[in-house]
């Protein structure tokens, strides 16, 4: 299993807490960082795409204020708002 972090979360703590767990941590090192390690480039330019998946959930304003008060019901309309974005 991979995580595909931010850069923001490329300190030590959080990538030695993703390893304890398992997880392989997918961030790119700060340049000036004296010992960078590798990551895989490919996987990190896929962040992208998840980005802006949930940019498109956010567009529909019943899932971004949250109309619904039901978990079930908003969980119900935000696979409908998925399944819209995976058609487009």
């Amino acid at each position: 299993m991979a995580l595909l972090m931010d850069s923001a979360y490329q300190d030590d703590a959080t990538r030695a807490l993703a390893c304890a767990l398992g997880i392989v941590p997918i961030v790119p090192p700060n340049p000036q960082r004296r010992l960078p390690w590798e990551y895989d480039k490919r996987r990190y330019r896929q962040r992208n795409r998840i980005e802006r998946l949930f940019r498109g959930i956010k567009a529909w304003r019943r899932v971004f204020t949250r109309y619904d008060k039901l978990d079930a019901m908003f969980a119900a309309f935000v696979t409908i708002v998925l399944i819209a974005e995976i058609l487009r």
